[in-house]
């Protein structure tokens, strides 16, 4: 069983500086049995950052509508079941079981603060500034100001399908982002810049390996790569290849509408 000083002296072989703000995914079952659980590891993690934040997105207050711009990754009229069962945003919702228990205890912190968009809010201690700088329209804002303050992406027992921030390079490069829509307590709201599939990311690895640092800790493998350069890298590669980092399902609904977008006129 994995205690408190063993996540302690595992994250300092990352060697974070205690002054740079990091965006954190984690999934607690990948490391084995902690004691201490999400709380040991959320401290743990705590004490080795300058500022913590993690995504806290709200999936359940999103519904589907009859008819929207073409060329938005989905099938209208398709979510009479989900849309009844659509919850109302509010502040204090528990994040998204995909989240992960993790960031669901951050949100929670008593110290905690969080951003306010109704589908993909950020909970975080310690950067303010970056949660404040989250609009509608700019949802990826905060992990745009954690790069400009020397930030960091930290993986914990997740790969890089779970790196929200590679969603910034994708929009660097021009890519396509979508409309959703959420249910709040001021009516249907639309939510540009939702971001598209992130179940390809994993193939950006091999090109970010001389600038990853990590360690094993437990059964889990702990990753962390500094946003500015890796933003860089995976937004060079996409202005390359339009289709980089796309999955391979033919039924994502997202990445088939990135494709057909970017197919050569004949």
């Amino acid at each position: 069983m994995l205690s408190y000083r063993d996540l302690v002296s595992g994250l300092k072989q990352i060697n974070l500086d205690a002054h740079t703000p990091v965006i954190a995914h984690a999934s607690l079952s990948a490391f084995g049995e902690i004691r201490g659980g999400a709380d040991a590891l959320l401290g743990a993690l705590l004490s080795q950052v300058g500022g913590l934040m993690m995504p806290t997105f709200t999936y359940t207050t999103m519904i589907t509508p009859q008819e929207g711009p073409a060329e938005n990754g989905m099938a209208y009229g398709s979510g009479e079941d989900q849309n009844r069962m659509a919850e109302f945003y509010s502040p204090d919702m528990p994040a998204d079981r995909l989240m992960g228990v993790t960031a669901e205890m951050l949100r929670r912190h008593t110290q905690a603060r969080r951003s306010t968009h109704p589908i993909l809010s950020f909970s975080g201690l310690n950067v303010d500034d970056a949660l404040e700088a989250q609009t509608l329209a700019e949802p990826l804002a905060p992990i745009e100001a954690l790069a400009d303050q020397g930030g960091w992406v930290v993986l914990l027992g997740v790969d890089h399908t779970c790196n929200t921030s590679l969603h910034v390079a994708e929009k660097r490069a021009g890519r396509t982002q979508f409309i959703r829509w959420a249910l709040t307590q001021e009516g249907v709201r639309a939510c540009p810049g939702f971001p598209g599939c992130s179940n390809g990311f994993e193939a950006i690895q091999p090109l970010l390996s001389g600038i990853t640092r990590s360690v094993t800790i437990g059964s889990a493998e702990v990753r962390a790569i500094p946003l500015v350069p890796m933003l860089d890298i995976a937004a060079g590669w996409i202005r390359e290849d339009p289709l980089a980092l796309l999955c391979s399902s033919p039924d994502c609904e997202r990445c088939q509408t990135i494709r057909t977008i970017t197919a050569p006129t004949p």
